[in-house]
């Protein structure tokens, strides 16, 4: 993203309510194939224009991404960082605990989270003591929680596969069936009359697949 004059429009990506800074859109996408339409679109409606929205097509394992380093560079005071949901800031609680207070704290710039109303700091910020405790501990419980879904529906997806395998549901890739001749093979292996290379050559597999077979 283009960083020249990006403060330029008083009017272009001004946040609503008591923010005066510009307000800027950042999307995550986990995979390159997935869309970010969804999200786009939720920026839209919030009103930030095309130039003022972040995007990185990547995990969220660490942040080494280029893109939302580019935003906190642009970040001034009074600014607005417009996220859809918390899980965009980060991998677990504590990195996202990390990013809002980077955000809130060290930029003093305003977080607002489209899919929890209640994390909007415009308008509880300010000067005023009780409201910065309250967001704090808004943004601390909507953290936990959203890291206790995360892991939730990890442990649903375990509890699925383990229940599937039960069922006899086979994962990953179909086995190969053993051609005809194997165990002459496999015998004259044993007996050191051929190499495992040589034995895959003949049966017309990769050595590895030889090597699984014979240890099986």
């Amino acid at each position: 993203m283009d960083l020249s004059n990006i403060r330029g429009s008083k009017q272009d990506g001004k946040t609503k309510g008591a923010a005066i800074g510009i307000a800027y859109g950042y999307i995550r996408v986990s995979t390159i194939a997935q869309h970010d339409d969804r999200q786009r679109i939720a920026m839209a409606e919030f009103g930030i224009t095309a130039d003022h929205i972040f995007m990185d097509k990547q995990s969220g394992k660490n942040f080494d991404r280029p893109a939302y380093t580019d935003m906190l560079a642009a970040l001034k005071p009074g600014d607005t960082v417009v996220v859809q949901s918390l899980d965009r800031l980060g991998r677990d609680y504590e990195e996202m605990i990390r990013q809002l207070d980077i955000i809130t704290r060290e930029k003093r710039a305003f977080i607002v989270v489209l899919n929890l109303p209640l994390l909007d700091s415009r308008n509880k910020c300010g000067d005023d003591l009780t409201a910065k405790l309250i967001l704090n501990l808004v943004i601390q419980i909507f953290s936990y929680v959203a890291q206790m879904e995360r892991e939730m529906n990890h442990r649903r997806t375990m509890e699925g596969i383990a229940a599937a395998k039960e069922r006899g549901v086979k994962f990953g890739r179909a086995s190969l069936d053993k051609p005809d001749g194997y165990e002459d093979i496999l015998a004259r292996w044993e007996l050191g009359e051929v190499s495992e290379s040589e034995a895959a050559r003949l049966l017309g597999v990769s050595r590895p697949t030889f090597h699984k077979w014979s240890h099986e």
